[in-house]
């Protein structure tokens, strides 16, 4: 029952977390437009401008990878799950042989 819940839970949660991704592929574009056009506006002042640009690429490579890693560890969830899943039909299966092999000798 708990496992069948995770499983649940991680295939509803999925949807938003893929979404979230790609908004975050939105932003990083947005990021990236902005950093190349400031980069090129402000010649004065080119290392104030090198410098938010290396800070804003940092925040959105910790973004990036902490999204990748939520949904890594999700979907080792629910490969467990179902493994587990897995594991608990075989043995339901290995019962069931096992029932029909004896009746048959008894015949």
């Amino acid at each position: 029952e708990a496992q069948l819940q995770s499983v649940m839970k991680i295939m509803e949660e999925a949807p938003n977390a893929r979404r979230a991704l790609l908004e975050n592929h939105d932003n990083l574009l947005s990021v990236a437009d902005y950093c190349h056009s400031n980069y090129l506006q402000v010649s004065a002042c080119c290392m104030k401008a090198l410098e938010e640009t290396k800070n804003f690429t940092t925040q959105s490579l910790a973004s990036v990878a902490y999204q990748i890693n939520s949904l890594a560890n999700s979907m080792l969830s629910l490969l467990e799950a179902q493994t587990n899943q897995l594991r608990h039909l075989e043995s339901s299966i290995n019962l069931i042989v096992k029932f029909i092999i004896q009746n048959n000798k008894m015949y």
